[in-house]
């Protein structure tokens, strides 16, 4: 079992930055990557980016393709999610969450299904 734990999130106004940092503890040499997901109020949580961890391959939502970057540090088992140029609709829970699933070729991987441990969520509130 892995266990996340993130931190970063806050409050910023929009065109601002924040951070997110995700680091697993545990059965470490279980995962196959990292995702962020988010879920604001009164919608389902979805997908934002997902980053393997072998290859490094990532997938962004469209949403926060050219805004958001996902990063690992295999060595300290952490994923990072930069996030630039936040806006209103960028508010919700983020969460972390471990790949425990493996993928076939050309699936799109970033989803729920395939990631088995999670963290408890950080907000993050983008408002003027």
């Amino acid at each position: 079992q892995v266990q996340l734990v993130e931190s970063g999130g806050g409050s910023v106004q929009p065109g601002g930055s924040l951070t997110l940092s995700c680091t697993a503890s545990g059965s470490t040499s279980s995962y196959y990557g990292f995702g962020w997901f988010r879920q604001a109020p009164g919608k389902e949580r979805v997908g934002v980016s997902c980053i393997s961890r072998a290859e490094g391959n990532t997938i962004y939502a469209d949403s926060v393709k050219g805004r958001f970057t996902i990063s690992r540090d295999n060595f300290r088992n952490t994923a990072y999610l930069q996030m630039n140029n936040l806006k209103p609709e960028d508010t919700a829970i983020y969460y972390c969450a471990a790949m425990t699933r493996k993928a076939a070729a050309g699936t799109d991987w970033c989803e729920s299904f395939f990631f088995g441990s999670w963290g408890q969520g950080t907000q993050v509130t983008v408002s003027s």
